[in-house]
């Protein structure tokens, strides 16, 4: 029997009474208890999923004050903080409420019979898709709401008719149980099976390994560090039946400023810049891990004036004593690989203070350590002697949730360079403000090449999440009382 711990994010005090971490046999019930529940959530109508996340959603809002202030016990992460990632939470519910009202999952593409003999006839095609089933989703830690028990991943994944399975966050133990709590509370209200929104809970790999392998499960959704990610895709792969492994993982969302656009308000993007570094203690997937700049005056006046802003900021605790410990190593190996510090505070006891530091773009490109995502208020300065070099730096990274271009405003065949380079690399490309802030909208893409995620073609956040769990179906000459189903499975 093993005793999990919460505690104070500012303190590290224990918090709470501990609680048990979940069995083997525990969390094969959970997933037994999903796969019951498939059938019938899977043919629901969409009023019904409707119901339920709009349920969802008014239990968080009514329960928010014991909510939010149990948050920032175990996170640091501030009521105003908190308050508003429980307000997007509760929106991104109502979205796919409102997107499974319209029938979105039941969309169906009609291909009437064309006579005659093939290729150009052919019988009657009616093609849409199923839910894929069970879905195994781990919480993340920087986001206690949003990213969570009932976050974007479970939300998408109710709306596509699939029950989830969630593994809950050792970060925030006390706080996911009590959504849970209110979860069941809504699940007995509407009479839907308990089992359809679950969760186990553990400390090590193992809970999440055993739910990752069950049988039962057909989906896996992850946000979280890469190694753990990858670890976790592996043991998707390695099943008998692999199933798909949906991973938002590490990025270190490069920006590219031009002279002329830091000649013109140098000192106002800077203290921008600064902000988004260390907004959440730079405890967010988005936070700009890399500034890519030309060398020259404008350049070296920006990063003077990045220095002071960065300087005069002052991030709050980071969510975990582990995640301190992971930023500290971050910077310790980034100061002996040739980086040159420019920012460089002796760490205090319960804050990280932000870290700048510059190289040269040959020196980046060479050495893969230096491209590793360092999570925390940290960003380093690379030095490009052209636009040529500039698209080297991208090509080198790889792979990034996001790609801010600043300055590039006109229809120039440098521009065109550069974008294509950034497209080709990131999920989402900036023209202005900073990659901190991920809207919940139709056109978000919340996911780019490895290692920033699994699955480039899919996203996590906005409407298109819910993609990831429905599977197309073609139907051939199928009976009419199976069509006037209008695309909800039977």
């Amino acid at each position: 029997m093993k005793l999990l711990q919460s505690f104070k994010a500012r303190t590290g005090e224990a918090f709470g009474a501990p609680l048990l971490a979940h069995t083997a046999e525990q969390v094969d019930a959970a997933a037994q208890a999903a796969h019951q529940a498939f059938a019938s959530w899977a043919a629901s109508t969409g009023a019904e999923r409707a119901a339920l996340l709009d349920g969802l959603a008014a239990a968080l809002e009514a329960d928010r004050e014991a909510l939010v202030q149990l948050a920032d016990e175990e996170t640091g992460l501030g009521p105003g903080r908190l308050n508003g990632e429980l307000d997007r939470t509760a929106f991104q519910l109502r979205r796919f409420a409102a997107m499974a009202a319209r029938g979105v999952a039941f969309d169906v593409l009609d291909d009437p019979a064309v006579a005659g003999a093939p290729p150009v006839g052919h019988p009657a095609m009616v093609r849409q898709r199923v839910p894929l089933g069970p879905v195994a989703m781990f919480s993340a830690s920087n986001f206690p709401f949003a990213f969570s028990v009932l976050g974007g991943d479970t939300a998408s994944a109710l709306a596509a008719g699939c029950p989830v399975v969630v593994k809950a966050h050792s970060g925030h133990l006390l706080l996911s149980n009590r959504v849970h709590g209110l979860a069941q509370s809504v699940l007995k209200t509407l009479g839907l099976p308990t089992g359809l929104i679950g969760m186990v809970q553990g400390g090590g790999r193992d809970v999440g390994v055993s739910l990752i392998r069950h049988p039962a499960i057909a989906a896996g959704a992850f946000t979280g560090s890469t190694s753990g990610g990858a670890a976790l895709q592996a043991e998707a792969n390695a099943r008998p039946r692999p199933i798909p492994f949906y991973g938002e993982l590490g990025s270190i969302n490069p920006l590219f400023a031009t002279p002329e656009i830091l000649a013109a308000k140098g000192a106002e993007l800077a203290t921008l810049l600064a902000g988004s570094i260390t907004l959440g203690c730079g405890q967010f997937c988005t936070s700009p891990g890399v500034v890519i700049l030309l060398k020259g005056a404008e350049g070296q006046s920006f990063v003077s004036q990045l220095t002071q802003a960065l300087a005069a900021q002052n991030p709050h605790a980071m969510l975990t004593p582990g995640m301190r410990q992971a930023f500290d190593a971050g910077v310790d190996h980034l100061v002996v690989s040739d980086v040159k510090p420019l920012l460089h505070e002796a760490g205090h006891a319960e804050a990280p203070r932000p870290f700048l530091a510059e190289i040269d773009a040959v020196h980046f490109i060479a050495k893969a350590e230096l491209r590793e995502e360092v999570f925390g208020p940290a960003s380093l300065v690379v030095w490009a002697d052209n636009l040529s070099q500039v698209t080297e730096v991208l090509q080198a990274v790889g792979g990034s949730l996001t790609v801010t271009l600043w300055g590039a405003e006109q229809d120039t065949p440098d521009n065109q360079a550069l974008v294509r380079a950034a497209m080709a690399i990131a999920g989402r490309v900036l023209f202005a403000g900073v990659p901190t802030g991920v809207a919940v909208t139709a056109a978000q893409q919340h996911g780019g090449p490895w290692p920033s995620s699994t699955q480039p073609m899919t996203t996590s956040v906005g409407d298109a999440a819910m993609e990831r769990f429905l599977r197309p179906v073609a139907l051939q000459d199928a009976p009419a009382w199976l069509l006037s189903r209008a695309g909800r499975p039977c």
